[in-house]
């Protein structure tokens, strides 16, 4: 039986379809190295509703399509309903399994998303009041996170043990077997939020729009899917979620070209417009729409100019108009015309990230802004590909150039695409690791001074598997190093902010060691080994933080997961 399953993998590595959210240089494979998934999968939580499909929903446009990289119409994509007539919604969800990295309602480790406040003592600095990263000098560098609408905090409003993402994408089996190839559909999941009365999808896009803020965002990039349907339900009560929490909280319009294939301009205008209407539309201070189309090179530069066109001569909406590019050396010339900014996707692993320079310096000396892509990994399994971030490389190397090199603003990319585990947002398996890094560097880059550390933190991050491990599930289609990705390595890291240099103490699996870190950020790496990992500051003898990530490396893990997970001693995780 494991003998075919194999041979099945072999035939499955035939090349696969590269994904839109690339520029063109990075697309590809390295030979196969398997990332075999430990744990995952068993007792999390969020939202029981039939999964609904935007792509194939018929809208204003003809229909929308799947983007490559995105839930294609034979994957789920989420949205509210009533549970799905094959299964009841009454199910029992998965008993938790002991050290294996579950956190569902009956895990007492499970954290929770009600929406608070960031606690005091979160973060290793003091974090500057949202009205001093928006004003003078600050205000005119902003950060945006790309939204996407088919992973909000809850699909139904149902209990989180017993909900969609539990039951059916976490879960190798789940929705009759569709995704059990790959593994299940999703690998990590927004944490977990209680039910709500009223409009519980408004209060939980309010509450996304609060903990975006909180962070020191100025708003979120709205990645149209469809112009019809649930997504674009979504679209609109995000609209309404921003202006009500927030009147300064943006909202950039981001027409996903990849899924709107409309050959009319006056038809995409229109929902523009339909958007763009609401308070909370991104807006220069001269009154112009930002409109940054995703793949933009999708539509020529005369289909964008009828669409400006239509914008300001059947809507009276003036545009500023800031094209994402998957290829951008290839179009930035012919789109300069017509723009007013430029952006791309990027790239998902820590080395390759010096082109980034070249493109900032190209388009500044077009006398365009730029948006640079702010990331910290890629794993994809329904596509079979990933990129090895390195712990928080990444996320530290993307951050590094957008301060250095000058960008005007950042767009994080994702704030909760899931199926691409790109997610900032707070998870159920990296809590508010990657978003707390995130309000560090983003205060440099607006204020231009790094912060004072003012407490000892740590942030710890592993992955719950080796890189060559093979899962023992029924898994045929396991993830391998995309072209141009960093390789594959079997690490914990313990990033550590002190106020002063210390003694920090470390506990990965059974080996026990400690290392002496300077005052100010320090990346310490230690090999990977079963069991959970831990760190603990020690300073004078006196014990400071503490932090444990609760999740198990496993060598022998049913499901292949390749995500980095992570936790904070500021979180009291």
């Amino acid at each position: 039986m494991r003998a075919d399953r194999r041979a099945q993998r072999r035939a499955e590595r035939a090349p696969r379809p590269a994904s839109h959210r690339r520029r063109s240089a990075a697309r590809g494979r390295r030979p196969l190295l398997l990332l075999a998934s430990a744990f995952l999968l068993v007792g999390l939580t969020v939202a029981t509703g039939i999964a609904w499909n935007p792509f194939t929903v018929s809208a204003a446009q003809g229909g929308s399509v799947p983007r490559p990289g995105a839930p294609k119409p034979s994957d789920p994509a989420p949205g509210p309903a009533s549970p799905a007539p094959a299964e009841s919604a009454a199910q029992p969800s998965p008993t938790p399994t002991p050290g294996n990295g579950t956190a569902a309602g009956g895990d007492s480790r499970s954290p929770v998303d009600t929406g608070a406040e960031r606690p005091t003592g979160a973060l290793p600095f003091d974090m500057p009041q949202p009205a001093a990263l928006r004003s003078g000098a600050a205000g005119k560098k902003l950060v945006f996170a790309h939204y996407f609408t088919p992973y909000p905090l809850s699909l139904d409003n149902a209990s989180a043990d017993t909900d969609y993402y539990t039951r059916n994408y976490l879960k190798p089996d789940g929705e009759s077997g569709k995704h059990e190839r790959y593994g299940g559909l999703l690998r990590d999941r927004p944490l977990p939020v209680p039910p709500k009365s009223g409009n519980w999808e408004l209060a939980n896009l309010q509450q996304e729009v609060r903990t975006a803020r909180a962070a020191g965002l100025d708003g979120f990039t709205l990645d149209m899917l469809s112009l019809a349907g649930k997504n674009w339900e979504r679209s609109n009560l995000l609209m309404e979620a921003a202006r009500s929490v927030d009147p300064a909280f943006r909202v950039m319009l981001m027409p996903d070209m990849t899924s709107l294939k409309t050959d009319d301009p006056a038809v995409l205008a229109d929902a523009v417009a339909a958007l763009g209407t609401s308070p909370a539309a991104h807006r220069l201070p001269d009154g112009r729409l930002v409109v940054s189309p995703f793949k933009a090179e999708a539509k020529s530069v005369s289909w964008w100019t009828r669409f400006i066109a239509e914008l300001k001569d059947r809507h009276g909406l003036r545009t500023a108009f800031v094209p994402l590019f998957l290829d951008f050396a290839g179009n930035s010339a012919e789109f300069a015309p017509i723009s007013y900014g430029f952006s791309e996707w990027g790239t998902r692993s820590y080395v390759g990230q010096d082109s980034t320079t070249r493109d900032v310096q190209r388009a500044h000396g077009m006398g365009k802004i730029w948006m640079q892509p702010v990331s910290i990994q890629d794993a994809r399994p329904n596509q079979g590909i990933y990129d090895e971030a390195g712990n928080t490389a990444t996320l530290r190397a993307t951050w590094t150039h957008a301060i250095e090199d000058g960008a005007d603003w950042v767009q994080l990319t994702t704030w909760n695409d899931y199926s691409e585990s790109t997610q900032f947002a707070p998870s159920l398996h990296n809590g508010h690791t990657y978003l707390d890094l995130t309000s560090y560097y983003l205060t440099r880059f607006k204020t231009g001074s790094w912060p004072k550390i003012v407490r000892d933190t740590l942030y710890l991050t592993a992955r719950t598997q080796f890189a060559a491990a093979d899962p023992t599930g029924e898994q045929s289609l396991v993830m391998a190093p995309r072209k141009g990705s960093a390789a594959p390595r079997d690490t914990v890291e313990v990033l550590s902010f002190l106020t002063g240099p210390a003694t920090v103490r470390t506990v990965v699996g059974s080996a026990k060691d400690t290392h002496e870190a300077p005052a100010g950020l320090h990346s310490e790496l230690l090999p990977l080994k079963p069991g959970t990992s831990s760190a603990a500051v020690v300073r004078d003898g006196k014990p400071g933080p503490d932090v444990a990530l609760p999740y198990a490396a496993n060598p022998g893990a049913e499901v292949q997961d390749l995500q980095y997970y992570g936790a904070t001693s500021g979180r009291g995780r």
